[in-house]
């Protein structure tokens, strides 16, 4: 049986182009993402990469608001490894002035628990939070 080691990329519809690229330039720097440039039938689209997996983002070709609770995605979730860099990432989001909550515990979640969220200009939700215990021992002992 195949086995899933990782996801290699996400694509994300834009309904601005060059307001996502700013707003993403400077949390994507944050977090420690490079940047290249490409073209798919005609279609500029921004890719944010690093080690693990790619960022994409393309021109939307319906500008309906994103709605969370509608099929499709609710939020995508980022981990760092401690909650250090959680409020290290939130202070940085502040700097760039990208509204960003409070890094804080969500015990309701989990009792390790520990993110931020903010929101992209197309109303995307995204989290950033630790690697958590029950990840890590999942991970480990698969």
């Amino acid at each position: 049986m195949p086995d899933v080691i990782g996801i290699d990329h996400l694509y994300v519809t834009v309904s601005d182009m060059a307001r996502s690229e700013k707003f993403y330039d400077a949390v994507m720097t944050i977090l420690g993402f490079r940047k290249n440039r490409f073209q798919i039938d005609g279609e500029d689209h921004i890719q944010y990469y690093n080690r693990h997996f790619g960022y994409v983002l393309r021109p939307a070709r319906d500008t309906t608001p994103h709605n969370p609770y509608a099929p499709g995605m609710h939020h995508l979730c980022l981990r760092v490894e401690s909650e250090n860099d959680v409020k290290e990432a939130a202070r940085m989001l502040k700097e760039k002035h990208i509204p960003a909550g409070e890094p804080k515990h969500f015990p309701e979640y989990a009792p390790d628990y520990f993110a931020v969220f903010f929101t992209d200009p197309d109303g995307i939700r995204l989290e950033i939070t630790i690697y958590r215990q029950e990840r890590r021992q999942r991970h480990d002992e698969w």
